[in-house]
């Protein structure tokens, strides 16, 4: 198949729920819950974060390393900008009516992680999400564009491993022992991965869906995988 030249109406509506959930993801970290009763316990952005790694799978094997990377790039810089409002509307002054400045403190105390939530989110997502397409993306060329399956629990292992290890520690540093933060870390990365490998065979078909309607199906094959190309995108 040829190799697409615009961005079509699938490919916009992928990227900007990819952008997204990385940015909602970041407010719902700091809700930590127990799973399950066990001596166990996630943070609530499991419940949206690993859509963006599966997004990023699909948008990679369709469509290729090169548009996965401008991506990436687009969501670390939008959610560098929402991190930056939300720090910026914590430090207005109070409200005038005393009936607001219960709100106004509440709203503080939630938004005023942010900035460092996703000052580690972004590092992390960067480097999780690009180890994540460069698996995805090497793997496809190597195999001939088989083993779908294999590939994208694979390239998400490695994905997010990185990304885990490197946010968990910087978020919670000071917080909770550091043992405790890589043991987040870790159970993290499992419950994601169970996350996808359930949902892979939904994954699978909506690659298939999207390979037949857009008639695209990108092999990266003499290209730069470095990452910081981001107007190499053809």
């Amino acid at each position: 198949m040829e190799k697409s030249n615009v961005f079509s109406t699938r490919f916009l509506v992928m990227a900007v729920t990819f952008i997204v959930c990385l940015i909602t993801s970041n407010f719902f970290v700091p809700r930590l819950w127990q799973v399950a009763g066990l001596p166990l316990q996630l943070s609530g952005a499991v419940l949206l974060f690993p859509v963006s790694y599966i997004l990023n799978d699909c948008i990679t094997e369709v469509y290729g390393y090169r548009k996965a990377r401008f991506v990436i790039w687009l969501a670390f810089i939008l959610s560098a900008f929402v991190a930056l409002m939300a720090q910026f509307v914590c430090w207005l002054p109070e409200p005038l009516q005393d009936g607001s400045k219960p709100v106004a403190e509440s709203f503080n105390s939630l938004f005023a992680m942010v900035p460092k939530t996703t000052a580690a989110s972004l590092l992390a997502f960067l480097v999780g999400s690009t180890v994540n397409a460069w698996i995805m993306s090497r793997m496809k060329v190597r195999s001939g564009g088989k083993l779908f399956g294999v590939r994208a629990i694979l390239s998400s292992v490695g994905g997010e491993l990185a990304d885990s290890l490197i946010f968990f520690p910087i978020v919670f540093w000071g917080v909770m022992p550091l043992n405790a933060a890589f043991q987040l870390a870790l159970t993290q990365v499992c419950a994601k991965v169970l996350y996808e490998i359930v949902i892979l065979p939904l994954t699978a078909w909506f690659v298939k869906y999207t390979k037949r309607s857009e008639g695209v199906d990108t092999l990266d094959t003499g290209i730069s995988y470095n990452p910081f190309k981001i107007s190499e995108i053809q």
